[in-house]
């Protein structure tokens, strides 16, 4: 059947017929659906086949007979064909789209009447002149769009003009025209086109014509060129010059694609009008599929080339119905269709359907399964003996056997190996090449798959048995890396370029190396380097030369996927910035054979485009590009270059145009990323706005918009760097796309920024452009709508107000309203993308809009409406509320133990979905007791938005519990619920010694040595004290604190320079200063608190005993051993440290020990230490001093610094062994210790005095009392404050310090005054003990 053109009410056959010995069963399908004729009155089956629809229907809303109509014919023992789709249309209903109107002409020029109607009408148009149908010759003709055509006008063509639809039924008559024809004017009069040729597309075979009409005085003589070159037609059977001018093409071909051009010259003055004529032509087949005669288990191809444009699609059809592509029907070289494993059932027709926009084509052909021949007389093989699979791989496998026991020679034997996946009833056959080879390869296998083979052995007499089933599976893929994603390569300079990428995606293991390949553009030799990082820069290649990349990832497999290949060209000179007053330009030479001699040079010519007649000239060597200086800013300038040979200059290009910059530009790195991006969804179009980068001083060429449904990589397109919107069309309606928007140079392109957009569903009539306001049930609008408001302006005033502000042009320059007109303020948020707008009126020319969402970015619009009028919506303003405390707590909180390092669990966690702002930090409380109060839990700090956290040093086989609240620049969130974990089991590592792997336990700020109590957390045994103990136990603390003040004030005394009696009063007011302010529950401390059960000295000389259940406190021994902390190391503790101190939190002092009444062990001073936060230095070089403690003596106190120390996770062992205080680690949560680690090549004097435990603040850190920041006060919101961590004194000063105590002491006395205090703590273990 062939498409078919008809009107209402006509009767229209569609032809088929199809031939076979018997006779085939024909039916007709419209639009993909089988037509039921037996009891259809209108549509009934010809005898041959045909399709006859009487008096066709067609209205408005009914048009059952208009579509796509195909023939199927059936017969039962062969299989089913179908015919090309045949298309028909109906005209529609008689209507006129635009109408013949009066005019006149003078006599001579040429004449033309328009009638459009509906393309599908146009061939039932014609013309009347005063009631009499107009005879069509070759000065008086029809257009193809109805259009009447009438040249060389004369008097007789005046008059009336009408034209009529008949399509059948009552004709339609349009509005009547006058026509005037005028005398010569005389006077020269313009050439004026009155019809122009417009562009066509047409079909091979049909006829074309592009209508010019000219007139003017004297009467013009119009002539045609294609592709410039002048269009004889004279002679020329397909070209027909029409009078008047129009030119029709009959039967056109794609040959006569090109551009036409309409020159109309009557003497004083020549104009032309341009038309493209694109030609599509329907499918054809170059080759058809033949007939195929095939045995079980072969493969076989259908082959099928088919030609057209646009290029056609090609389909399947077995037996009327589709093939789906699958393992064993695949589509091969575009169009052929392979069948693996033939089974009987795929016998039948296999059809090969083509379609493009402007027609289909089918043909086809017939598979036949063949029986195997009968075996003739005589022995048959016996099966193969041993098939085993000797090798096997991911796609192939190896077989050998052994010759059947029927004929052990077997030289005459050929075999056949039948295989298939298991559990499939397909299977396909090898054969072997030649006879008596007893092994076949196997190819194209799916990896991890299992297969089943048998062989079969074949004589002259037939194929003999089968061997026994051999199942085998294919190896698993081996995993090799993937591509690097995000190569990218930029110039680093004229003979350098750095190129990076990123780890696979799918690495399959760890990435062993890269093999960076690289090659200049034109060449064919590739040059590679090892490289072990993520990046590297390539030397030493040549100036201003475009270079490929690609980058190959390695693993113990081998060789991976390799990138895509970046090019880039290496700077031209050492210049890096792009100067607002040059302009580089580059060219190619002119082609090879067209040098009249050889090239010496290049003339450059260029000019201001607002100044065409100041030309400038300059004259190169032979490079291909020059860099053009001195032209001024922010100006156009035009540029031409011409070719030198010592025999003249050449020709010249054609002028081309570049701006030179506003300032100085950098061209050296790619693009930042957009400042902003916005979409706007519409039905099929997403409209994308977007601000550059905040950075203006990088050069910026354009920006790459990518979009597609669920990824951004489907389409790109590229505009310029001034634009700022652009509109996506041809979008799906109801649709996720996503949309990226990358800035880029010549270095390449920057950083993505995305946003995602659904598209409107059809349905959806709201705001279907920008400017118009779909209202149907609103009065018509005047014609004059109004001006919209102006200089919309956004003013933030808070996380969920902004106040909107503007002007109104159409009010007086006071703007003061005095009419009844309101504003429509409308605004809302890209996040998500499909949100609707919100609107409200205002009165006055501001509007206050609230419940907005915190640290969120909405774009806000505004029109006027005063009575039946209204504006069209303003130019949009943006603003950013401010951010607000985070209202809701971090999500998906999980706690694991690390591997290897029972003691150590890694906290991860996901951010809020009510974040309010950018998050900076958040806090981990964990406790034993999940009852117990807040601030009686121990925080972990994390600064910034990291979501794992490490928590080390817990103790074994015991429940914790933890919560999370997050932190931004407004303050603290909510707390997440409490996630319990429980430690591991397993034998406590050694705290008694810090030797490698096991780590001195850090102290937070937060820890507080427990007040009181009876029962230690790790379980020792501490036998309840009666009153008389404690009373001794009290006694001793005082005999203690009076020999240690005696030995202060002796070493007080002996101080007699000026500096040292500074010293001394400053120590002395210190003392005086501060009374301990505690909780009001906890009992009140001394400044030191000595427990003389857990607390010994060792002697100066000996190394520490590693004991289990203590820790070492190593003790630097002179002034080199602490190292002074310099501002800019104060600057990495305040990076280091999350500093937040509230006013209160000095006050309230709780642990979690604290309200279990626990013995105390031992009080240190930690108001050197920024609170809240347990900090861990990486090298072991780098843990520092936070405060200078100092005694009152003339040495620097060796135990005062221990208290601003922590450890490092992973600290080394000391280089000597430090004398220590050991200590019973009293925290459930932490042991505790603060070791200072000396440099390696410090000495010490052994014999200077140690006093470990006088310890005394430094005069510029007046706090006296221990004190530690309250956990409880995170909770309530609090201004965070600077914690300042004063610095130790100078080298230079402590080194002095250290000569006037040798000159003033003797070493004997302190010898002695040390063995007195020995023996007194002697004394005490005895009487504690007992």
């Amino acid at each position: 059947p062939m498409d078919v053109l008809s009107v209402r009410g006509a009767s229209v056959i569609m032809n088929c017929s199809a031939y076979c010995e018997t006779s085939p069963k024909i039916e007709w399908k419209k639009d993909g659906t089988f037509l039921n004729l037996v009891s259809d009155d209108r549509r009934q089956l010809l005898p041959d086949g045909s399709l006859l629809i009487n008096s066709v229907v067609h209205s408005k809303h009914n048009k059952p007979d208009e579509g796509y109509y195909q023939c199927v014919a059936t017969v039962e023992s062969l299989g089913t064909i179908v015919s090309r789709t045949a298309k028909l249309t109906v005209a529609g209903l008689p209507r006129f789209t635009s109408q013949p109107e009066s005019s006149s002409v003078y006599k001579g020029n040429s004449a033309i009447l328009n009638c459009e109607v509906n393309v599908d009408l146009a061939p039932f148009v014609r013309w009347e002149q005063d009631r009499q149908p107009v005879f069509l010759d070759d000065r008086v003709f029809k257009l193809p769009s109805g259009a009447l055509i009438i040249s060389n006008a004369t008097d007789l063509d005046g008059g009336l003009y009408r034209c009529i639809i008949e399509s059948g039924g009552t004709p339609k008559y349009s509005d009547e025209a006058e026509l005037k024809i005028l005398p010569d004017p005389e006077v020269p009069q313009n050439l004026m086109f009155v019809r122009q040729p417009s562009s066509l597309t047409k079909v091979s075979g049909q006829s074309a014509v592009f209508p010019c009409v000219a007139v003017g005085f004297p009467t013009p003589y119009v002539r045609w060129t294609r592709n410039e070159e002048e269009l004889t037609t004279e002679g020329y059977e397909r070209f027909l010059l029409l009078a008047g001018g129009s030119l029709e093409i009959s039967d056109v071909t794609e040959e006569d694609v090109g551009t036409y051009t309409c020159i109309a010259d009557n003497g004083n003055e020549t104009i032309e009008a341009q038309a493209e004529l694109t030609v599509q032509v329907p499918p054809e087949f170059l080759k058809r599929p033949a007939n195929i005669y095939a045995h079980e288990s072969m493969d076989i191809v259908f082959e099928c080339e088919v030609t057209g444009k646009p290029t056609p699609t090609v389909k399947w059809v077995k037996n009327g119905d589709m093939v789906i592509p699958s393992d064993y029907f695949k589509i091969v070289k575009e169009h052929n269709l392979q069948v693996l494993g033939l089974v009987k059932s795929d016998e039948g027709f296999y059809q090969c359907i083509a379609e493009n926009d402007v027609g289909n084509a089918q043909a086809g052909a017939q598979l036949i399964i063949l029986d195997l021949a009968p075996a003739t007389t005589g022995p048959l093989p016996s099966a193969p003996r041993d098939v085993v699979a000797t090798l096997v791989s991911t796609r192939f496998i190896r077989l050998t056997w052994r010759t059947p026991v029927s004929d052990p020679q077997g030289d005459n034997l050929t075999y056949s190996i039948f295989y298939t996946k298991e559990g499939i009833n397909r299977e396909r056959i090898e054969n072997t090449s030649r006879a008596g080879e007893t092994q076949v390869t196997i190819q194209n296998l799916m990896p991890e798959t299992v297969y089943v083979f048998r062989v079969v052995a074949q004589n002259k007499h037939g194929p003999g048995e089968s061997s026994v089933p051999l199942k085998v599976a294919t190896q698993p893929e081996v995993q090799l890396p993937g591509p690097a994603p995000n190569i990218r390569a930029y110039a680093s300079s004229p003979t350098s370029v750095t190129v990076t990428w990123e780890t696979p995606l799918s690495g399959n293991g760890e990435i062993q190396n890269y093999k960076l390949y690289y090659m200049e553009k034109g060449q064919d030799t590739e040059q590679d380097v090892d490289v072990g990082g993520l990046s590297y820069t390539i030397n030493g290649l040549k100036k201003y030369t475009e270079y490929s990349f690609r980058v190959v990832a390695y693993n113990k497999h081998g060789p991976g996927v390799s990138t895509q290949d970046v090019v880039v060209r290496t700077l031209s000179d050492g210049k890096l910035l792009y100067s607002g007053s040059s302009i580089m330009l580059h060219w190619q030479p002119p082609p090879a054979g067209t040098h009249s001699g050889q090239i010496t040079g290049y003339k450059i010519r260029y000019r201001k485009v607002s100044r065409k007649s100041d030309v400038t000239e300059s004259i190169g060597g032979t490079q291909l590009f020059q860099l053009i200086e001195g032209l001024e800013r922010g100006t156009e300038y035009s540029f031409r270059v011409a070719a030198l040979t010592v025999n003249g200059t050449g020709p010249a290009t054609d002028w081309i145009s570049a701006e030179t910059f506003e300032s100085d530009l950098d061209e050296t790195r790619v693009p930042e990323v957009p400042s902003s991006l916005h979409v706007r969804p519409l039905v099929t179009s997403i409209v994308v706005s977007w601000t550059p980068p905040e950075n203006q001083n990088i050069v910026v060429r354009g920006y790459a918009i990518g979009y597609g449904i669920g990824s951004p990589h489907a389409q790109t397109i590229k505009v310029d760097y001034k634009q700022r919107y652009y509109t996506i069309e041809n979008l799906d309606p109801s649709s996720h796309y996503v949309i990226t928007l990358k800035a880029f140079n010549n270095v390449g392109e920057g950083i993505p920024l995305y946003e995602s957009a659904v598209t409107r569903p059809h349905s959806d009539t709201s705001e279907v452009d920008l400017f118009v306001i779909n209202a149907p049930y609103t009065p018509v609008p005047d014609p004059s709508p109004m001006m919209p408001p102006v200089g919309v302006q956004a003013s933030i005033l808070s996380h969920d107000t902004i106040r909107i502000t503007w002007a109104d042009n159409s009010l007086p320059k006071n703007q003061k309203i005095t009419d009844a007109r309101y504003y429509t303020v409308r605004w809302k948020t890209n996040i998500p993308a499909n949100t609707k707008y919100k609107t409200a009126n205002a009165t006055t020319l501001s509007y206050l809009v609230t419940g907005l969402k915190p640290n969120t970015l909405y774009e806000f619009s505004v029109m006027v409406t005063k009575g039946r009028r209204s504006s069209t919506w303003s130019m949009t303003a943006h603003g950013t509320t401010f951010e607000s405390v985070p209202t809701s707590p971090p999500k998906d909180v999980t706690v694991v133990s690390k591997e290897g390092k029972p003691r150590t669990i890694i906290v991860n966690w996901q951010p809020p979905s009510e974040a309010n702002g950018k998050i900076t930090g958040y806090i981990i409380y964990y406790s034993t007791d999940v009852n117990a109060e807040i601030h009686d839990w121990v925080i972990e700090p994390v600064v910034g938005n990291r979501l794992t956290h490490q928590i080390q040093e817990l103790t074994l086989d015991t429940p914790y519990y933890f919560k999370i609240q997050a932190r931004n620049s407004k303050g603290m969130g909510p707390m997440s619920e409490a996630v319990q974990f429980r430690t591991p089991k397993g034998k406590l590592p050694s705290s008694g010694s810090a030797g490698k792997g096991s780590r001195p336990v850090d102290v937070g700020p937060d820890y507080k040595p427990p007040l009181g109590g009876s029962n230690s957390p790790h379980g020792s045994p501490t036998s309840p004290l009666d009153s008389n103990m404690l009373l001794v136990i009290i006694v001793s603390v005082g005999v203690i604190t009076i020999v240690i003040v005696v030995i202060v004030a002796v070493f007080c005394t002996r101080r007699t320079t000026s500096h040292q009696k500074k010293k001394r009063a400053a120590c002395k007011s210190v003392n005086g200063s501060h009374k301990y302010k505690g909780n009001s529950k906890d009992v009140k401390p001394p400044d030191l608190w000595i427990h003389h059960e857990r607390l010994e000295l060792k002697p100066i000389d000996k190394s520490p005993d590693p004991n289990p259940i203590m820790t070492d406190t190593p003790i630097p021994r002179n002034s080199q051993d602490i190292t002074p902390v310099d501002n800019s190391m104060d600057s990495n503790i305040h990076q280091r440290r999350n500093s937040y101190r509230g006013h209160e939190s000095e006050d309230s002092m709780s642990t979690l020990a604290g309200r279990r009444g626990m013995r105390p062990k031992m009080m240190m001073p930690f108001d050197s230490q920024p609170p809240q936060q347990s900090v861990r230095n990486t090298p072991s070089t780098d843990t520092m001093p936070a405060s200078s403690s100092q005694t009152c003596a003339d040495h620097q106190d060796p135990e005062s610094t221990t208290g601003s120390y922590l450890a490092n996770a992973q600290e080394e062992d000391s280089a000597q062994n430090l004398p220590t205080a050991h200590v019973r680690p009293s925290h459930p949560l932490k042991s505790f210790a603060v070791p200072a680690v000396p440099p390696a090549a410090s000495t010490y004097d052994p014999a200077l005095p140690s006093t470990p435990l006088l310890t005394q603040q430094a005069p510029n850190h007046p706090v006296h009392s221990v004190k530690t920041a309250s956990i409880g006060t995170l909770g309530r919101t609090r201004p965070p404050m600077p914690v300042v961590v004063p610095s130790a004194p100078d080298v230079q000063e402590t080194t002095r310090m250290l000569e006037d105590s040798e000159s003033n002491y003797e070493p004997d006395e302190l010898t002695k005054e040390m063995a007195h205090l020995e023996g007194l703590m002697k004394d005490l273990n005895a009487i504690t003990t007992a």
